[in-house]
């Protein structure tokens, strides 16, 4: 599946790591709720709606950028991705677990999810990242809880320059791969 997740909480240098791996050639989707926040900021509204509504415009939108990435054999990175969204759904909102299985069966990803751990000695806040460092942590270990809920496997990116945590994903996905193909022989 060349579909692959990166996240973690915000300030983890998730951004500059898919613009690292955009430099190395490969496909990756921005995520959607800092240009929601953007959005709402330039036309003079509070940055986020209420929770559900904030949960679904990003799904919505995480559906669509799914559905209309780059199509290619090679890795596609998305920043965060709709297994967030419905999680901040389910949060604000729960889903029937039916509703929720069958969304998450139909947008597949890379069994391997690639979380940034909180690094407060790069953390920064910006116009659309309005949160402390704090809330960033407490992100983080939601966001770690719903991928785990959700059956993937968690691979924590060590804090390292950019170039080399982008080496570290490319080569775990490499091995995952070698060692997938060793199975099914």
């Amino acid at each position: 599946m060349p579909h692959v997740i990166v996240t973690g909480g915000p300030g983890a240098g998730k951004t500059t790591l898919l613009t690292e791996l955009a430099a190395m050639g490969y496909a990756t989707v921005d995520e959607s709720a800092r240009a929601v926040i953007a959005e709402r900021l330039a036309s003079g509204q509070s940055p986020r709606p209420d929770p559900v509504t904030f949960a679904r415009e990003i799904l919505r939108r995480d559906i669509e950028k799914y559905l209309n990435h780059p199509r290619t054999s090679d890795w596609v990175f998305f920043d965060r991705s709709l297994v967030e969204a419905l999680g901040m759904l389910q949060e604000a909102s729960p889903l029937p677990s039916s509703e929720l299985e069958f969304m998450l069966a139909a947008y597949p990803f890379h069994p391997t999810v690639f979380v940034l751990p909180p690094w407060e000695a790069i953390y920064a806040t910006d116009s659309e990242r309005d949160q402390t460092f704090s809330d960033a942590v407490d992100v983080h270990a939601s966001v770690v809880r719903w991928y785990r809920s959700c059956g993937y496997m968690l691979n924590d990116v060590p804090r390292l320059p950019v170039a080399q945590r982008a080496e570290h994903v490319l080569r775990t996905l490499a091995e995952s791969t070698t060692s997938r193909a060793r199975k099914t022989r």
